[in-house]
């Protein structure tokens, strides 16, 4: 296999698509009456999330700077997605070990191609009501990055209820400087608080933890590196292998002994001093791991699909 290379210059973005979306499974079957992941089903319109995801995207980052990071199992859901589009590189994991091993994987093989550049990592399983708008602001932590390459910028939803399924966002002090829009530093992470806290979270101005993050290459791998302490190091010991064609069965060797590991408890939970967060707001978003925020977010757009309906039939 051959590796590309791309100017550090332009933005790179990673798709996290690898999820097994158990949550919303009783949701997706009844859409299109199998097993597939949520990433895969065309929940809202005729497309499914990882697509409207990667033109959600393209908006800023072009669709051969996007590494989309699946699972083997999901081979016939997302193969017909990329078969026509281009994709910058396909990185196929052996087995879902969470999205901390899946980020790992996607920026290593962004270092070997621009090393030290500027990457966002986006999810593939969300609801956002306006690509622009949102994409805006992943455009200014890009901007911001230029003056501060230091920080990690997450992306924290403005919320307008006091959701006891998210993680929360919980900003310190502004960081200054001469972007448009206002970052903060991160006090502290609170993940799926009781409704009393969630209800004072809101109230304080914490944010929603959308996990779109805003970095470049080094800064990212350097606090992998840090914690949690073993998840680089195992990762580094088959770096050698990838682009060849020994890839495939040293990832399968290395998933085998790999522990299930969540980025923001593994990771961001730490606090590091880079951390930032910039407010998002001029636009509806939603994290669609369970049936009921997607109904709620059908509900407010006025959409009822038949598949909604009390005793709807399952596809054939």
């Amino acid at each position: 296999m051959c590796k590309a290379v791309w100017s550090d210059q332009e933005p790179s973005a990673i798709i996290l698509a690898g999820g097994d979306g158990t949550r919303l499974r009783s949701l997706t079957r009844r859409i299109v009456g199998d097993e597939r992941p949520k990433q895969f089903c065309p929940i809202l319109g005729l497309k499914t999330l990882l697509e409207q995801t990667r033109r959600r995207t393209a908006l800023v980052i072009p669709p051969d700077r996007t590494s989309l990071v699946v699972v083997r199992a999901h081979h016939r859901f997302y193969v017909p997605l990329v078969a026509d589009e281009p994709v910058g590189t396909l990185l196929v994991q052996p087995e879902n070990r969470g999205t901390a091993p899946a980020i790992v994987l996607g920026l290593l093989h962004l270092a070997d191609m621009a090393p030290g550049g500027p990457v966002a990592i986006f999810p593939s399983d969300h609801y956002v009501s306006d690509d622009e708008v949102f994409m805006a602001h992943v455009e200014d932590a890009f901007r911001v990055l230029q003056d501060r390459p230091d920080l990690l910028i997450l992306l924290g939803i403005t919320p307008d209820s006091p959701e006891v399924g998210y993680g929360w966002i919980e900003p310190a002090g502004a960081i200054g400087g001469q972007e448009a829009r206002t970052l903060y530093r991160v006090r502290q992470f609170w993940e799926k608080p009781s409704f009393a806290l969630a209800r004072d979270l809101l109230a304080h101005g914490c944010l929603w933890n959308s996990f779109v993050m805003v970095s470049y290459v080094p800064t990212l791998l350097a606090l992998v590196r840090r914690t949690p302490p073993d998840l680089y190091h195992r990762f580094a010991g088959i770096r050698p292998a990838f682009n060849t064609l020994g890839e495939e069965e040293a990832l399968r060797g290395l998933y085998a002994r790999l522990p299930s590991t969540n980025f923001s408890h593994g990771v961001l939970a730490a606090c590091p001093a880079n951390l930032a967060v910039l407010p998002v707001n001029g636009t509806d978003w939603s994290d669609w791991g369970e049936p009921r925020r997607v109904l709620a977010t059908l509900a407010r757009l006025g959409i009822r699909p038949q598949w909604a309906e009390p005793g709807a039939a399952l596809p054939a």
